[in-house]
């Protein structure tokens, strides 16, 4: 591949992540409004397990074609850049309210998933039956965040029936046809351009003779994670807050129980001692310093965003020194 080809690669990517995200975040929520759930149940299913679409190819692939530290530095490396990068930006944007769920269910979720990576990952390698019970973990977690959604309409219709009624009225069949079908071509866009993107990307940091750990945790972690950045400032942008920050806890949890889970079933993963002492350290305080971001004013201001988008750029300085 030559290095025009890379370039161009990398250009045709962002601009099919764009797209995507804007087709996406459209259809899932005319989904919600539709259903009567929650915005922010739909960005913790529709929304995360699509914009997470890239990193579950791209870390699939690596490990079956031998290379567990980009399958594995890809996960690690996109949970903290949602944390760190895509949060702090989206921030920046605009102040994110949190949705109270989101500190009640979702996070606590977020880290005991991101403490059983390490622990799974402990001996040095990620077996079958590991990640069998991380699949397992990911369809409870489902489950329970549909359960919950369903409770909160029960209760808005005993307290606000007028508001639910106009809510929950049925769109005409071609209406929601076009709003599943936007989600389709969301995901489809999304997963192209990050294909497109990690494959440039990648290209790119192996001619400049970058290890394959750090082109994991960087290009590809940031690559795949794209789609995230995406979708969570077009909701951002769109008044939709509570869709960008529960896509992020979601992608996250579907990084690790989906991802890590399903790599692990198609091929046991090794993991080096310095993803497992270093980043996934990182991964784990960045999970942990997002509760008290979140429960301070139950919102994310503009200075926490640039607060966490600064630890990022500090966890990048001395990843490569």
């Amino acid at each position: 591949m030559t290095l025009l080809t890379a370039l161009g690669l990398v250009v045709g990517g962002l601009v099919l992540l764009a797209g995507g995200g804007e087709a996406l975040v459209r259809g899932a929520t005319a989904i919600a409004r539709r259903a009567g759930v929650t915005p922010a149940v739909i960005g913790l299913t529709i929304v995360a397990a699509g914009t997470s679409l890239p990193e579950l190819v791209v870390s699939v692939l690596a490990a079956a074609g031998g290379e567990p530290e980009i399958a594995v530095g890809n996960v690690v490396g996109s949970n903290i850049f949602n944390l760190l990068g895509v949060l702090g930006i989206t921030a920046i944007i605009t102040r994110l309210p949190v949705h109270g769920n989101s500190v009640k269910y979702e996070w606590p979720f977020m880290f005991l998933a991101s403490c059983a990576a390490v622990l799974a990952a402990y001996d040095g390698r990620i077996s079958r039956l590991e990640g069998g019970l991380m699949l397992g973990g990911f369809g409870l977690f489902t489950a329970y965040m549909v359960g919950v959604a369903r409770r909160e309409v029960v209760a808005e219709r005993a307290a606000l029936a007028a508001e639910v009624e106009r809510r929950t009225i049925r769109a005409p069949e071609a209406n929601f046809a076009l709003s599943l079908l936007a989600v389709g071509v969301g995901v489809l866009l999304l997963v192209m351009g990050g294909s497109a993107l990690v494959s440039g990307a990648v290209e790119l940091a192996r001619i400049a003779g970058i290890p394959e750990r750090v082109i994991g945790l960087t290009v590809v972690a940031v690559g795949t994670s794209m789609p995230e950045l995406a979708a969570s400032v077009v909701a951002a942008l769109r008044g939709h807050t509570d869709v960008a920050i529960a896509n992020l806890i979601g992608s996250n949890i579907f990084n690790i129980l989906g991802i890590l889970g399903t790599t692990a079933l198609v091929h046991p993963t090794p993991v080096s001692r310095a993803l497992l002492n270093n980043d996934m350290v990182w991964m784990m305080l960045s999970a942990f310093a997002l509760f008290p971001v979140m429960r301070t004013g139950m919102r994310v201001s503009r200075v926490e965003g640039v607060a966490l988008l600064a630890f990022y750029v500090a966890y990048v300085v001395l990843l490569l020194r």
